[in-house]
C-alpha cells in the first residue's frame, strides 16, 4: 500500500461513511474571529469530535490578506486558542478555502498564478491539510465574455498547476515531519464568490448534472496527464450550488426536490461527496437533509459572525442600561464606533448594500451578509470591544437584563449550564448556530 494512502485523513472517513449510506458530515468553520474559533472548539470538546477551521485566500495569504495573517500566523493563532482551551491539536483540521488567483484576478495570468502557487505552498507548509482549489475566475488577460463562466479546461489546467505546487510543498514538509498526513483536495467550477455574493440569481442556481460530470471528467484527465494519479485519489469533494443562499433580510432554504438529479449523479462516484457553500442561516432540518443528500461538508461563516455581532449589540444595550448615567464609567459606544469605521471605509460593503441612506444604515448593521465582520480587526473597534467587556465584568449582569437580551442564555444560566459573564454569553450565542450544524452532521 502507498505509504501516503495508509495515513487516514478524517475527511476521508466522512466520505467512507457517506458511501456506506451513513449520513455523517462535517461543519467547516470559515472565520478568523477568535470568539468564533473559541466557541467552535468548546462545542467540539463537548461533542468529542474534530473541528475544521478554514481560512480564505482573501483573508489569509503570503501578504497577510485583510486580516494581516499569513498561513503560518493563522495556524499559530488557532493553535494558541486550542492551547488555552486544552483542545487536542490532533483534532484540529485546517483548511484553505478558495485557494487560487482570486486576490490577484486583476493581474496578468503568469503573475497571478505565480502568487497563487506561492500562497498554496505556504498553506501546505503551514500544515493545512484540506485544500480547496478555486481557479474559476477570469484573470486580467483572459479572453471571453466575462458574464459567462471561464473555460472549464482552463480551470482544470490551472487547478492542476496549483495541485502540483501543493504536492511538492507536502513532500518538502514530509521530510521534517514523516507523520504528516497528505492533503485532501476539493475542486469545483460552480464556486460561490469568496465572502459571499449579492447576486442571488447566481447563488440560487443549482449545479447542472452535466456541469458536475464535466468537472469530474476534465479534472481526472488533467490530473492523470500530469502524473497526479495518487493526488487524484485524495480529491474528496466537489463544490456545487445546491440552491441555498441568503439576501439582506431573506433566507432561501434547501429544497431537495430540486437537487434530486444532482444527488443521484453523485452515486456514480464512489469516492466523492459534495461541499456546500453559503449554508448560513439554513434551518436545522434543511442542513440535515443536505448531509443526507451527500452535501456532507457544510461551510458556514457569516452566520457565526452575525450571531457574534448580535451578542456585541445586546451587550452594548446592557452596558447603556447599567452605566449610561454613571460618571465613573466611559461607555464603549461599540455600535456607533463600528458604524463609523464602516462609513469611513466602505469598500467591504458598498457593493452589497443599496438603497437610500436610512436603508443602507440599517443594512450595514443588520444584513445577513454581515459585512461588519471585515472591520472587527480595526483598532478602534477592538478597543471598544475590550472596553465593553471590561465595563460589564465589573459587576454581575442582573438576571432580568439577561432575560431581556439573552433569553436562551438566561435559561442556561438559571439551570447552572452557563456562567453569567460577557464572554460566556458571546460564545454561547455563537454556539446556538453551531448546534444546528452539530445536529445536521451527526449520523
Amino acid at each position: 500500500m502507498n505509504r501516503k494512502m495508509s495515513k487516514k485523513h478524517y475527511l476521508k472517513e466522512i466520505v467512507r461513511f457517506q458511501k456506506k449510506g451513513i449520513p455523517k458530515g462535517v461543519c467547516a468553520i470559515c472565520s478568523a474571529s477568535g470568539y468564533v474559533i473559541e466557541a467552535s472548539m468548546e462545542k467540539a470538546l463537548k461533542e468529542n469530535t474534530y473541528v475544521l477551521i478554514e481560512a480564505t485566500s482573501n483573508q489569509t495569504n503570503q501578504f497577510g490578506g485583510y486580516t494581516g495573517l499569513k498561513p503560518v500566523d493563522f495556524k499559530e493563532f488557532v493553535f494558541s486558542i486550542a492551547q488555552k482551551l486544552k483542545f487536542p491539536i490532533n483534532r484540529i483540521i485546517l483548511g484553505g478555502d478558495h485557494l487560487g488567483p482570486n486576490p490577484w484576478r486583476e493581474e496578468e495570468t503568469d503573475k497571478a498564478m505565480e502568487k497563487a502557487s506561492e500562497m498554496v505552498s505556504q498553506y501546505v507548509l503551514a500544515g493545512f491539510s484540506k485544500i480547496h482549489i478555486d481557479t474559476s475566475m477570469y484573470l486580467y488577460d483572459d479572453f471571453g465574455d466575462r458574464r459567462s463562466p471561464l473555460d472549464p479546461q482552463l480551470i482544470a489546467e490551472r487547478g492542476v498547476q496549483l495541485c502540483l505546487t501543493a504536492e511538492k510543498a507536502f513532500q518538502q514538509m514530509e521530510k521534517s515531519n514523516p507523520n504528516a498526513i497528505p492533503p485532501v483536495y476539493v475542486i469545483g467550477t460552480e464556486v460561490p464568490i469568496p465572502g459571499g455574493s449579492s447576486d442571488l440569481e447566481t447563488e440560487l442556481r443549482i449545479t447542472q448534472v452535466s456541469d458536475f460530470k464535466e468537472t469530474m471528467a476534465l479534472s481526472r484527465e488533467t490530473f492523470y496527464r500530469h502524473h497526479l494519479h495518487e493526488a487524484w485519489e485524495r480529491v474528496i469533494a466537489v463544490v456545487v450550488r445546491p440552491g441555498v443562499g441568503f439576501g439582506e433580510h431573506t433566507v432561501y432554504e434547501y429544497n431537495r426536490e430540486k437537487t434530486k438529479d444532482l444527488v443521484n449523479a453523485l452515486k456514480e462516484f464512489p469516492n466523492i461527496i459534495f461541499e456546500g457553500h453559503s449554508t448560513d442561516y439554513q434551518n436545522p432540518s434543511s442542513l440535515k437533509q443536505m448531509v443526507e443528500d451527500g452535501i456532507a461538508i457544510l461551510k458556514v461563516g457569516p452566520a457565526l459572525t452575525f450571531a457574534m455581532r448580535e451578542a456585541f449589540f445586546m451587550l452594548s444595550y446592557i452596558e447603556e442600561e447599567l452605566f449610561q448615567d454613571d460618571p465613573n464609567f466611559q461607555l464603549s459606544h461599540l455600535i456607533e464606533v463600528l458604524d463609523t469605521a464602516m462609513r469611513e471605509n466602505p469598500k467591504h460593503w458598498e457593493k452589497y448594500h443599496c438603497g437610500n441612506g436610512k436603508d443602507v444604515k440599517l443594512r450595514r448593521k443588520y444584513s445577513f451578509f454581515d459585512r461588519s465582520r471585515y472591520y472587527l480587526s480595526d483598532p478602534r473597534i477592538q478597543d471598544a470591544i475590550h472596553l465593553l467587556i471590561r465595563n460589564l465584568e465589573t459587576k454581575e449582569i442582573p438576571l432580568s437584563l439577561i432575560s431581556q437580551f439573552f433569553p436562551l442564555q438566561y435559561k442556561k444560566i438559571r439551570d447552572g449550564l452557563l456562567i453569567n459573564l460577557p464572554k460566556s454569553l458571546i460564545r454561547d450565542r455563537i454556539q446556538t448556530v453551531l448546534e444546528d450544524y452539530a445536529y445536521a452532521v451527526r449520523p
